[in-house]
C-alpha cells in the first residue's frame, strides 16, 4: 500500500497550546492604565491574537484618542514587562503536550506561529516543552505582518517544506481563522481562548473543539490517520 501523506499542522500559541489569553489581557490593561487609558477587559480580550500594531489601532480607536508611534512602542514594552511577570506560572492547556508528542510519533509535521514576539513567547514555549532551536517557531518579529494577515502561517509552512494550502491551522481566535483563510489553509478552532463556536465557524473554522485534548481524542475527524 502506498504511503498516505498526512496534513501538516500550524499551531497558534496563546489560547491554543498554552493557557495565556487572560494573562495577556490583564497585562495589556495594566500597560494601558499606566498610560492613563482606561479600557474594559472584555474589549481588550476581543483583540487578543491580532498583530500588535492593529491591536493598538483598534483599542485606541475605541477610546477616541490619538497616540504617537513612540507611545505605541512604550505601551508594547509595558505589556511585555507585565506579561513577563505573569508568564512563569503559565502552563500548557489540557492535552497540548500530548497532542504535539502524538503528532511527532505519527510523523506528522507541525510548527508554531504566534503573533507574539519571542521575548514574550520564550517562557511559555519552555513550559510547553518546545525548544525553538529544534522546532519550527515563527514569531511576530520574523515576518512583515502578523494576524489576520497570513504571513506567519505562510512562513511556518515554508520552513516545514510544505504547501500552506495543504496545512491545518489550529487557533483559538477569529484572527487565526481569518489568517488561515487568507493563506488558503483549513482552519480548526479551539474554544480554549474564549471565543464562541459560532464566531470561530463564521471566521472560517471547518471544525471546532474544546481544547487540545478534545482535538487529540478526535484527531481522525481532521484527516489524520493513526
Amino acid at each position: 500500500m502506498a504511503n498516505i501523506k498526512q496534513p501538516a499542522f500550524l499551531f497558534d500559541l496563546d489560547g491554543t497550546l498554552i493557557d495565556s489569553v487572560y494573562q495577556h489581557v490583564l497585562s495589556w490593561q495594566e500597560a494601558l492604565e499606566e498610560a492613563g487609558i482606561s479600557l474594559s477587559v472584555w474589549r481588550i480580550h476581543r483583540r487578543i491574537g491580532m498583530s500588535g500594531g492593529l491591536f493598538m489601532n483598534a483599542l485606541l480607536r475605541e477610546t477616541g484618542r490619538e497616540i504617537s508611534p513612540e507611545r505605541v512602542e512604550e505601551l508594547q514594552r509595558g505589556h511585555a514587562e507585565a506579561y513577563a511577570r505573569r508568564s512563569a506560572k503559565i502552563g500548557p492547556l489540557p492535552g497540548a503536550c500530548e497532542l504535539l508528542e502524538r503528532l511527532s510519533e505519527m510523523g506528522v509535521p507541525w510548527a508554531i506561529a504566534t503573533s507574539g514576539r519571542m521575548e514574550t513567547a520564550g517562557t511559555p514555549l519552555r513550559n510547553l516543552g518546545v525548544d525553538p532551536q529544534k522546532t519550527v517557531v515563527v514569531t511576530r518579529d520574523q515576518v512583515r505582518y502578523a494576524k489576520p494577515d497570513p504571513d506567519l502561517f505562510i512562513e511556518a509552512a515554508e520552513r516545514l517544506g510544505v504547501d500552506v494550502s495543504e496545512t491545518l491551522v489550529v487557533g483559538d481566535s477569529i484572527w487565526d481563522m481569518l489568517a488561515a483563510r487568507r493563506a488558503r489553509a483549513l482552519g480548526i478552532g479551539l474554544l480554549s481562548g474564549g471565543y464562541g463556536e459560532d464566531e470561530l465557524e463564521r471566521g472560517g473554522a471547518f471544525r471546532v473543539y474544546e481544547d487540545p485534548a478534545d482535538l487529540l481524542e478526535r484527531i481522525d475527524e481532521v484527516g489524520v490517520r493513526q
